[in-house]
């Protein structure tokens, strides 16, 4: 592995455990929003070749989707 590769690979990780740790304060509520928003991201990514727009409309249908999986 390169030395490009590991840095790339430490700086991936180091920022997934800090936005793991953002998440332990936030209500069931906030944390589906936040879950939903990042699927939503995925598949908006995926379904539209990788397009910002896909992605920031995946984003926002999964985010309001996620919120309201919980509401009664």
């Amino acid at each position: 592995m390169t030395t490009i590769k590991r840095i790339t690979l430490t700086a991936m990780t180091a920022a997934m455990v800090m936005s793991l740790a953002a998440c332990s304060g936030m209500s069931t509520r906030d944390r589906n929003t936040a879950i939903g928003a990042g699927v939503g991201a995925v598949g908006g990514s995926v379904l539209s070749g990788g397009s910002a727009l896909g992605t920031v409309g995946g984003a926002a249908v999964g985010g309001v989707i996620g919120n309201q999986v919980d509401k009664r």
